[in-house]
């Protein structure tokens, strides 16, 4: 990439940011946009103005960010939300820290050598000769500079190492604070047990359930739910569901038109008998009810599973029960802490021991071919989209290309674009594998696929990218000697910084551009109200935000952290555009946490063990690239490296030791706090009864509709 090409891309993003920065100012304040800048708040029954400045500064936000506490994070979007942000501020400690030390000490000693003189060792393939002279590929090979560089790599550890040290003890203060809280949880009161035996003869399921943990624990259990295979069920329960919306949608047009609507009742409604809607929507949502309570009663007789949940009449029973061995064998009544009930995948429970773990590695195995053969498009991808390539390919380009201007701008972005666009196509399918695997919950399904996600950057981007000039070449010099793959990493890696430059600019530039003024979410939001929407329902639906997507978010993030990491020596002018990225996106998602999204689960900070292994594995990867690179410059104490390689590696068992059990489990002098209220335990057992087996009718609010019945029959699953 030439000089001017980085430049253009750099002052064009820059002017877009700030340009969606006015924007946001502007179209915030309107107050028919307040369900989409401000929706979080809205939901809490808040003003959406409340204790805003009035002036039309378009910084003011960052000032509201600023000012806004840990706590208040907490209270507006939860735990997890508050874990993330100690994620952001961390790294952006660690670079801050890192570039006060490399940035005046390493530039200039870079600058001052004429390594790229003596030989063709470019950062840019030759071309971007201003950040070659500042880059370690301008150190000649032996020069006793490289003890700096050397230092360096120890300074950027060392603070690593202390910073996630405090944050991974912040976190679990954050976790415990949280879990001792004097509110009722429902979930500390429940357990999950998979994997059932069968019932006796002439036992129930539940019976069954029920007869073990009362005698195990007869003073504190208090009563079971066995999983019920709820899939007719669901079905007329979202069929209800469809005509109960579709009838609120016929009255608001009556209301509106004074005419009762009609529709044809055949194939899409394109065909058939002309009815009155109102009417039929009405007969079958009466149809629909006395459908679903009578699956509701087959379902709860008929259709029970291996797996229940167990609940105790106080917390620590439940803690105590959930970190125990109920079997001697590992494949019958294993039991976890119950996950909220909203984040319940109630499909996977019924999947027994072994098929899980048979699962687990063939989801494993796909995942590893998908990364083998996705790196295959982007590799070829990111090799022939640099222009010179192209022209190669599409001779017929050639006088577009001739065009300073569109040269400029294709060469500005045309790579990056490419390969964010090959990444958008991703996360459904990891998400989908996750779930595959067994999980009994969302929040783990997230952190799964989330950690799938990010060895899949790495390993397909980053490492994909940075070889990618040389993928041929690469390919011959493997086959004949399978040892030198970290040193041909540690020499290609220097030839793509300026399109790392460019990729993590237009990330933090244009992305949160986009993230804070939410153009696409408000022109999406206009069009279904104008064109789609008939109900308050409706609308809302139209504006829901939606919650932070930690399984897409977090990877991304931990690209960007990596690329800074291993170019953070190599090219030390990588660490403001890192800072940069972090700085912004803790100012502008804290302005979206307070006032935009809103969780769609809880699970108190067990993501933070996640985000710290793959901060530690970039930081690995990080460090054997920098073994690598000062091999390739024939500097003997290189080996020196290998102590910080071994260090990372006791450092992560010691984490993981002293913290992770807390994080797996509820501690019990966590559980043993007492609570400011007498908890509701029907109430509590309730939150946990699918929505498909709750009664729908409307004057029913004492449950008495097939759940009841089937229970006085003495065949219930509850």
């Amino acid at each position: 990439m030439e000089f001017e090409s980085f430049l253009v891309s750099l002052g064009t993003s820059c002017v877009l940011f700030v340009v969606l920065m006015f924007l946001f100012t502007w179209l915030s304040r309107k107050p028919g946009n307040a369900v989409v800048y401000y929706p979080n708040r809205i939901l809490k029954g808040m003003d959406p103005w409340e204790g805003r400045s009035l002036t039309r500064n378009p910084f003011a936000w960052i000032r509201e960010s600023l000012s806004s506490s840990e706590q208040d994070v907490i209270t507006m979007s939860g735990v997890d939300t508050a874990v993330y942000f100690v994620f952001l501020g961390t790294v952006l400690g660690i670079l801050v820290l890192s570039g006060v030390i490399l940035l005046p000490v390493l530039l200039p000693l870079a600058a001052t050598d004429d390594g790229i003189k003596k030989i063709t060792d470019s950062t840019s393939n030759g071309t971007f000769s201003q950040l070659d002279n500042l880059s370690m590929g301008n150190i000649s090979k032996s020069s006793p500079r490289l003890w700096a560089f050397l230092a360096a790599v120890y300074w950027i550890s060392v603070v690593t190492y202390f910073l996630l040290w405090k944050a991974y003890q912040h976190v679990s203060e954050l976790r415990a604070q949280a879990l001792m809280a004097s509110e009722v949880k429902p979930e500390q009161f429940a357990i999950l047990a998979r994997d059932l035996p069968p019932p006796p003869s002439g036992q129930t399921q539940k019976e069954f359930v029920d007869s073990y943990f009362r005698e195990i624990y007869p003073e504190t259990f208090y009563r079971s739910l066995v999983v019920t295979e709820n899939s007719k069920a669901n079905k007329i329960s979202e069929e209800l569901e469809g005509y109960e919306k579709k009838l609120a949608r016929t009255e608001a047009i009556y209301a509106e038109t004074k005419k009762r609507p009609t529709n044809k009742i055949g194939f899409l409604g394109l065909v058939g008998e002309q009815v009155d809607s109102i009417d039929y929507y009405t007969e079958k949502i009466d149809e629909m009810v006395r459908k679903l309570e009578e699956e509701q009663k087959s379902t709860l007789r008929e259709k029970q599973q291996n797996a229940a949940l167990v609940f105790f009449t106080n917390r620590v029973a439940a803690a105590s029960a959930a970190q125990s061995l109920h079997c001697q064998t590992v494949d019958k009544w294993t039991v976890i802490e119950a996950p909220e009930s909203r984040q319940i995948i109630w499909k996977n429970l019924n999947i027994k021991f072994f098929p899980r773990q048979i699962r687990q590695y063939v989801v494993y195995f796909i995942v590893a071919l998908t990364i083998l053969f996705y790196m295959i498009p982007i590799t070829f991808i990111s090799g022939i989209t640099t222009l010179k390539n192209l022209q190669k390919i599409l001779p017929f380009i050639k006088p577009i290309v001739n065009i300073t201007f569109l040269r400029t701008i294709l060469e500005a972005y045309l790579p990056q674009i490419t390969l964010i666009v090959f990444l958008a196509m991703l996360p459904k399918l990891l998400l989908f594998l996750s779930k595959a695997e067994g999980i009994p919950s969302e929040s783990h399904a997230q952190r799964a696929a989330s950690g799938k996600y990010f060895y899949f950057s790495v390993l397909n981007v980053f490492i994909g990218v940075t070889i990618s000039g040389t993928l041929f070449d690469t390919l011959k010099k493997v086959e004949k000697n399978p040892n030198s793959i970290i040193s041909i990493l540690a020499t290609s890696l220097p030839r793509s910084a300026t399109f790392f430059l460019t990729y993590v600019a237009l990330k933090f530039f244009v992305g949160y551009g986009l993230e804070l003024s939410r153009i696409v979410p408000l022109i999406i939001f206009h069009l279904k109200k104008k064109y789609l929407c008939k109900t308050e329902a409706e609308v809302k639906d139209a504006w829901f935000p939606g919650d932070l997507s930690y399984a897409t978010r977090v990877p991304g993030d931990m690209l960007v952290l990596t690329i800074t990491f291993c170019y953070s020596v190599i090219a030390p002018l990588i660490i403001p555009f890192g800072v940069t990225y972090f700085g912004l996106g803790w100012l502008i998602l804290r302005n979206q946490a307070l006032k935009v999204y809103v969780p769609s689960y809880e699970s108190y900070g067990q993501m933070w063990p996640h985000i710290h292994t793959r901060i530690l594995a970039a930081l690995l990867l990080f460090q054997v690239t920098m073994f690598g690179y000062l091999g390739a410059k024939i500097f003997v104490y290189a080996v020196l490296v290998i102590p910080l390689i071994v260090i990372t590696l006791i450092f992560a068992y010691v984490c993981s030791k002293k913290f992770y059990l807390a994080f797996k489990h509820t501690a019990l002098e966590v559980a043993c706090r007492e609570l400011k209220e007498t908890p509701n335990l029907e109430q509590v057992f309730r939150s946990y009864v699918p929505t498909c087996l709750s009664c729908h009718k409307p004057d029913d609010h004492q449950f008495e509709g097939a759940l009841s019945r089937c229970q006085l029959t003495g065949s219930s699953a509850v």
